[in-house]
Parts: C-alpha cells; sequence; structure tokens
C-alpha cells in the first residue's frame, strides 16, 4: 500500500513539474465581461441619439464651428492622440485572445483596427485642419479607448461565430461595403487637403470624386464603411457603433450642407471670400 502511494506521488509530481513550465508560459486569458459588453452597446445606442438631437440645434464645436479661445492643440498631433486609442486597446487584446480562437475574429479586429492605422498614423501627419479644441481630444480619447475595447472584447472573448461564417455572403458583402467605404472616405480626404495650401484655414466647396455625388462624401464614406463592419461582424456592439456613427457625423454633414445655400462669406477683418461647403445630402450641382 505504501510502495503504491509513493509511486502515485512521484507519477503526479512529474507529471506537475512537465505542465508547470507550460502554464507559466501561457498568456493569461480574459473571460467575456458580457454585463460591460451590453452597457457599452447602450451607451452608444443612447449617447447617439441625444447627441444627434443636440446637433439639431448646434453642430459639435471643432473645425470649422469652433469657438474662440479655449485651449487648442495642433490638428496632427490632436487627430493622432484621438484616435489612436482605439487601434492599440485591440492591439493589446488580441494578445490576450485564446490561441486558435479564429480566423474570423481576428480579421474583423484587424479590419476595425485599419481604420484607426489610417486616422492616427497617416491622416494626422496629412491633414490641414484647425486646431482642435482641448476638450474635444480628451472627450475624443475615452470614447475611442471605451469603443476600441468594446468592439475587440467582443469580437475576441463573446462573439459566438459559426464554422460557415467565414464563407458566408454576409462576411464578404460587410467586408466590400467596408473597403468601399474606406477607399471613399480616403479619396474624398485628399481632395479636401488638397483645397488649401499650408497654413491656410479657408473653406471652399470640393469637387471631384464621390463629392459629385454626396456633398459630404468624407462622411459617407465613414459612415458606409462603419455600416459594412457592422454587417460582417453581425453584432450588437458593431451595429450600436454604427448607429452612434451616423447620430455623431451624419448632422453634421448637413450643417455643412447647409451652407450651399450661402454664396459666400467674408473672413473677419479681410475682404477675402470663401466658400462653405460640403454636406450628407446629395449635390445638386
Amino acid at each position: 500500500m505504501i510502495i503504491r502511494c509513493r509511486s502515485a506521488h512521484w507519477l503526479i509530481l512529474r507529471l506537475w513539474r512537465k505542465a508547470a513550465p507550460e502554464a507559466a508560459a501561457a498568456p493569461p486569458r480574459m473571460e467575456c465581461r458580457s454585463a460591460a459588453v451590453s452597457s457599452l452597446s447602450w451607451a452608444l445606442v443612447v449617447g447617439g441619439a441625444a447627441y444627434l438631437l443636440r446637433q439639431t440645434r448646434r453642430c459639435g464645436e471643432y473645425g470649422r464651428y469652433a469657438q474662440p479661445g479655449g485651449r487648442c492643440w495642433p490638428a496632427g498631433p490632436a487627430w493622432f492622440l484621438q484616435e489612436v486609442p482605439s487601434f492599440l486597446v485591440p492591439l493589446l487584446l488580441l494578445g490576450s485572445a485564446e490561441p486558435g480562437s479564429g480566423t474570423g475574429r481576428s480579421l474583423l479586429v484587424w479590419i476595425f483596427m485599419l481604420h484607426y492605422f489610417y486616422r492616427s498614423c497617416i491622416y494626422s501627419l496629412l491633414t490641414r485642419g484647425r486646431p482642435v479644441p482641448l476638450k474635444i481630444i480628451c472627450s475624443s480619447v475615452v470614447f475611442c479607448s471605451l469603443n476600441g475595447f468594446l468592439q475587440g472584447h467582443h469580437l475576441l472573448h463573446c462573439a459566438h461565430l459559426q464554422h460557415t461564417w467565414l464563407t458566408g455572403a454576409r462576411l464578404s458583402a460587410g467586408v466590400l461595403v467596408f473597403a468601399v467605404g474606406l477607399t471613399i472616405n480616403i479619396h474624398s480626404d485628399h481632395i479636401l487637403r488638397n483645397l488649401r495650401k499650408p497654413g491656410e484655414y479657408v473653406y471652399r466647396i470640393p469637387r471631384g470624386g464621390m463629392f459629385e455625388l454626396v456633398s459630404g462624401a468624407n462622411f459617407f464614406g465613414e459612415i458606409t464603411e462603419w455600416c459594412g463592419f457592422a454587417l460582417a461582424a453581425w453584432s450588437f456592439p458593431a451595429f450600436a457603433f454604427a448607429f452612434f456613427t451616423i447620430c455623431s457625423i451624419g448632422p453634421r454633414a448637413y450643417h455643412h450642407h447647409r451652407y450651399r445655400s450661402v454664396p459666400y462669406f467674408r473672413i473677419r477683418h479681410t475682404e477675402q471670400r470663401f466658400w462653405l461647403g460640403s454636406g450628407l445630402g446629395f449635390s445638386s450641382g
């Protein structure tokens, strides 16, 4: 009996020593925080609706609508700082994902990150926009951090994808719509950027590309992106984010479009005239 106990003890000890290095090397795995996912998703829906109502009375105070005074940062560093959390947070979450969690999950996370890599690392270097108010930067950092966690955590730790999902039409259609939206967005940014010389802050009506069909092609492209992402992911968090995007930049596009009815404005203390354009509505010529 004593010999058998010693043998069993020796076998358990040997197995433990063999498994211990592997257990120590394994990264910690995060569990699905379903309550947090649900709360953040509903916050996007409610917050988007509230922001939509607010913008029916007054547009967001940045860019051409920024109020004079207050602390501002140059556009390039501001765009980098406020957008990069939506790239870095999912990237960190990829490291906590369970090995072999699925190509589809990682694909959607990388698609999400692709937009924010462009916004933070490429667009921020090229933009010629106005300085951004510090309060806008702070609120954007918070939003991008939470939304980056929401989308990345849900896809990597909560989503249950069927085996046929990766080859399904919904994913292909969603990725295609996202790619079309991203292309429109990047090309529209290029057109808008070339309307100005370095250091200029004038506004002119853009021409070319999708601006021939819609007067706010940059907004249209971004909305198309996130609708495609929602179609591909087919999840509440993704649809909530698409809804928030429509509610946040849709009214801004409308406020831009309104200025088409005004032929020109005079810049204060100068005789220079400049056009105000852009909006999500369809152009009338």
